[in-house]
């Protein structure tokens, strides 16, 4: 069974760099993609990140691209959200995500609708 645990939230500066991470103590995802989302209250889960796991491409919202990284750690079964350059519109409980499917196009892997199992969520809060 998949347990995903979201860490590495915290409150931070505008212009200042968290990185979260996202662990599988079930150790069991190593073929799934893995996804970050997003979530504000009253609005729908953003997708922000997303990983394959055949090679790990990455893929990213455009609200993000040029600031965050996606990476993951086979080894430690941990998959990282490196985000720099934080806004305040940034806020967001965010979410890691994994899920298999193989079409690689925007509509699956940025769908949260595409992903089996979610984390509880860590809340990034920053100031302006």
């Amino acid at each position: 069974q998949v347990q995903l645990k979201e860490s590495g939230g915290g409150l931070v500066q505008a212009g200042g760099s968290l990185r979260l991470s996202c662990e599988d103590s079930g150790r069991t995802f190593s073929e799934d993609n893995m996804g970050w989302f997003r979530q504000t209250p009253g609005k729908e889960r953003e997708f922000v990140a997303a990983i394959r796991w055949r090679d790990s491409n990455t893929y990213y919202s455009d609200a993000v691209t040029g600031r965050f990284t996606i990476s993951r750690d086979k080894d430690k079964n941990t998959v990282y959200l490196q985000m720099n350059r934080l806004k305040p519109e940034d806020t967001a409980i965010y979410y890691c995500a994994a899920g298999k499917f193989e079409r690689m196009d925007s509509y699956f892997y940025g769908s949260p609708l595409m992903y089996d199992h979610w984390g509880q969520g860590t809340q990034v809060t920053v100031s302006s």
